[in-house]
């Protein structure tokens, strides 16, 4: 079956719907009066680097998926659905429920699933699994962060 490049916009736009949680949970007076490492990122910088990150990864999926119907593509999609899921969950932990230790826990799977979508994504497309690299490493970041927060916070 052929699929259209043109598909390629829905998926380049699906991981936006995580940034969702997000915007209802903003950073607020709680986060403010939290003690940061001297290595916390300006907030600014939040945005800029999600909408790349976020981009990527549709796009990531979109030629996944333009490998046409298969199991390892059907599998692949799965485990790329799980860290989005892991990805929306985070901030309504961290910034609703303020529950450090949780969003550590919450963090540390979807650290996993982004490792294990690009182990399926390889086979399939590697253009796709090194468009999630800089997502791994941005998690990766993210994590140290906030392990560090739980500890000055905890």
């Amino acid at each position: 079956m052929h699929r259209s490049r043109w598909y390629l916009l829905p998926w380049a736009l699906l991981p936006f719907l995580a940034a969702f949680g997000g915007a209802a949970f903003p950073p607020d007076a709680w986060f403010a009066a939290l003690a940061k490492p001297s290595w916390q990122p300006p907030n600014w910088l939040f945005g800029p680097v999600w909408t790349a990150l976020y981009l990527m990864m549709g796009v990531a999926a979109g030629l996944v998926w333009l490998r046409g119907p298969s199991t390892a593509v059907r599998l692949a999609l799965t485990v790329f659905a799980v860290q989005l899921v892991l990805n929306a969950l985070w901030t309504p932990v961290f910034f609703g429920a303020r529950a450090l230790g949780a969003a550590l826990g919450v963090i540390l799977l979807l650290w996993l699933a982004i490792a294990l979508t690009i182990k399926h994504f390889w086979p399939l497309h590697r253009l796709a699994a090194a468009l999630l690299l800089p997502y791994l490493a941005w998690v990766s970041f993210a994590t140290a962060l906030n392990a560090e927060l739980w500890r000055l916070n905890g």
